[in-house]
């Protein structure tokens, strides 16, 4: 039925009430402002101690963090999402750094880049949506875990922190808690404290009444913990011991390596290997987001975003990056829900770099611990442990090998990894729903076969067993496709194969209810399909029918 006179007089109105809906700058200026303050606190030892692990000097990591952090907030495809430099993408930058120094990593984060814009103009992200549940719980979980181990380092003297990322070689979490260079006595004692004093200020202030949510909690916790160690003169680890965060503004510099196939070959693999760490971090993130929110974010434009500031980074000399799941949590519980906060925060960042670095190189880095052990709270799935003995094995298996593989490896393979079990534990299951029924017919001299569940390459061994051509009495046999899907090609091949059968043992068969794709699709048996447009299903194999769906 076409739209009224009214109806297409308010379409166009709507269209553009979700565009801006989409792009929305912020719906609450205060909580977004005040939320990326926030998140710029956290940013820094993140950054500088990434820059570290890629063994690239502090402001690489500081310029990342800016540079992805606004970038993607004004054009990436989930608002109130934060990105900068991170930890798994660094850990993958250490090779090439090592063995062929810091400029071709530049490039390879150019190329980082592009692989990602390309990902995005293809449509690639839709992908995500493939990622099942039992999956996300393990990203969460054990990104959780090795946000924690990271802050387990802030509890070594920087001295020891400083040697253990100029040897670091392994690219498990885990490993921080046997390299050494704990803190000792009172130097410990002061760093706990510090530590559970922010938490508790952090849990305890939104309680208060009137006052509790009128300024985000971490804020207030950075604040309290800094001017209690400032007014006391106390002795402990601050965002200066670790370096000096004073720079200029990032100068524009294109790579200095050679434009040779050489140096392509050296960079491609090591670019693709960002790209796919990131991109997969971002959209686990954005998709985690989705469900906080409960609304839903752009994951092709989130590649652009993403690709334009890898792209960005290479040519200013920064690291790259991509989203990060513990500042933007710290957003989330700071109120932060607009573009605005990360705008915020990176420019604050920026304005700590040019103007407050002395004030800002003042915060202990128990302030910035306790807010990070408080975002491990909040982002490991408890109730995945609770539901452990109640869901099928399958997936608690799943849930443990991608939480394991994210804290001794990386989340891409994780990731990879659970997604590969996930369908091999569908397809097992799936492979055995696959049985006939036999419905009264009057039929003389004819036997119907009704075909019930999905017929792929892991059922067609159980679809071969359930008929004997041999031992049917009937001439002619009909097999009822209206209630089984046909698959994959691998479908198609037993189906033809069944038919060859029949037709060697001197018996008639039909097909009936196939969908016209698989009709097309089929060789031998194509002269056994009884067409029948009014009754067949409008399906085809699902193999070819996913190529043709576009992202919406």
């Amino acid at each position: 039925m076409p739209p009224s006179n009214y109806e297409k007089y308010k379409m166009p109105d709507q269209a553009m009430l979700r565009l801006v809906n989409r792009f929305h700058l912020t719906h609450n200026p205060k909580a977004d402002i005040l939320s990326g303050l926030t998140v710029a606190f956290a940013l820094v030892p993140e950054a500088i101690a990434f820059a570290f692990v890629a063994k690239l000097d502090p402001l690489a990591g500081l310029y990342a963090a800016f540079m992805v952090g606004i970038i993607t907030a004004t054009m990436g495809g989930r608002s109130g999402m934060i990105s900068g430099a991170t930890g798994a993408m660094a850990v993958a930058m250490v090779g090439i750094v090592t063995f062929y120094g810091a400029e071709y990593l530049f490039a390879a984060i150019v190329l980082t880049g592009l692989i990602q814009i390309t990902a995005g103009i293809f449509h690639l992200g839709k992908f995500i949506r493939l990622v099942p549940y039992p999956v996300m719980l393990g990203f969460a979980n054990g990104l959780a875990i090795v946000i924690f181990l990271a802050q387990l380092g802030q509890f070594k003297n920087i001295q020891s922190t400083d040697s253990i990322h100029a040897d670091e070689t392994s690219h498990g979490a885990i490993d921080v808690l046997f390299n050494g260079g704990w803190m000792q006595g009172t130097e410990m004692q002061l760093m706990l404290g510090l530590t559970v004093l922010t938490m508790g200020i952090m849990w305890v202030f939104p309680k208060i009444p009137k006052i509790g949510k009128m300024v985000p909690s971490p804020l207030v916790a950075i604040l309290l913990v800094s001017g209690l160690v400032i007014f006391f003169n106390l002795d402990t680890q601050t965002v200066g011991d670790l370096a000096s965060i004073s720079g200029g503004l990032p100068d524009f510099h294109i790579p200095t390596v050679p434009f040779t196939f050489e140096t392509l070959a050296i960079i491609f693999p090591v670019a693709v290997t960002l790209a796919a760490i990131g991109l997969i971090e971002s959209l686990l993130t954005l998709t985690l987001i989705d469900e906080i929110t409960e609304t839903r974010g752009r994951t092709s434009q989130e590649c652009i975003g993403q690709g334009l500031a890898n792209t960005t980074c290479g040519f200013f000399s920064a690291m790259g990056g991509c989203a990060m799941i513990g500042q933007s949590m710290i957003n989330m519980k700071s109120g932060g829900r607009g573009r605005l906060s990360g705008i915020t925060a990176a420019l604050v960042l920026l304005g700590f770099i040019l103007f407050a670095s002395s004030w800002v190189e003042l915060i202990p880095l128990a302030a910035l611990t306790g807010l990070m052990m408080m975002v491990v709270l909040s982002t490991f799935a408890w109730a995945s442990i609770r539901i452990m003995k109640k869901i099928p094995r399958g997936d608690a298996f799943v849930i443990v090998l991608v939480t394991a593989i994210t804290v001794a490896h990386d989340l891409a393979l994780a990731v990879i990894v659970g997604v590969i079990v996930s369908a091999l534990v569908y397809a097992w299951k799936s492979a055995h729903h696959i049985w006939i029924s036999e419905p009264d017919t009057k039929a003389k001299n004819t036997k119907v076969y009704k075909l019930h569940g999905p017929l792929f390459f892991g059922s067609i061994a159980g679809f071969r067993d359930l008929f004997d051509p041999k031992k049917d009495t009937e001439k002619h046999i009909v097999i009822d496709f209206g209630n089984a899907r046909v698959w994959d090609h691998s479908a198609l091949k037993a189906i033809d194969s069944l038919a060859v059968k029949y037709k060697e043992a001197g018996k008639k068969l039909s097909l009936v209810h196939l969908s016209p794709d698989c009709i097309l699709l089929l060789n031998k048996a194509k002269n056994a399909v009884e067409i029948n447009t009014t009754e067949d299903p409008h399906y085809g194999v699902l193999v070819d029918y996913a190529d043709t769906v576009s992202e919406k």
